[in-house]
């Protein structure tokens, strides 16, 4: 069993800000942990997914607010009336288009400010009609941040 003091160690922070760090004294141990971490993870989310279900079966009486449809439209969400099939988004989700075509959604992982996300023009390096600026970032504090489906990530 890893302690404190162990050579390996990875945190993950969540969306809400919580911490969760594995520590391991060899790779796979690490290699261990995460699987281990990930199956509970799975469990406890069809745990959640089954409650949320059951609660929206005995609440199908209510009448869906007109407003989430707007809300979601205003920042490019879906409205899932049912848990029973899952949303997967689609290639072109959160596209951003450029007279080059599709942009490119790239996910950073390091940068000169740290992560970063962003649209970046499909244009070759160098080609003379690339658009200016050649890329639209997504700051970290937005909604888009967390649902960013990138097509490559960059080390």
């Amino acid at each position: 069993m890893a302690n404190a003091d162990a050579p390996i160690s990875i945190t993950v922070k969540s969306i809400a800000g919580s911490l969760v760090t594995l520590r391991a004294d060899t790779a796979e141990e690490l290699d261990q942990r995460v699987a281990l971490s990930i199956a509970s993870l799975t469990s406890a989310t069809q745990e959640m997914e089954a409650a949320i279900r059951s609660i929206t079966a005995s609440n199908a009486a209510v009448p869906p607010n007109p407003q989430v449809a707007t809300i979601a439209t205003a920042f490019g969400g879906t409205v899932v009336d049912s848990f029973d099939a899952p949303v997967v988004p689609s290639m072109g989700a959160g596209s951003r288009t450029c007279p080059h075509g599709t942009m490119t959604r790239i996910h950073g992982l390091t940068g000169k400010f740290g992560p970063y996300k962003g649209h970046f023009c499909p244009a070759k390096q160098g080609d003379p009609s690339k658009c200016q600026p050649p890329n639209i970032y997504v700051k970290q504090n937005s909604p888009e941040w967390n649902s960013f489906v990138p097509d490559q990530t960059k080390a």
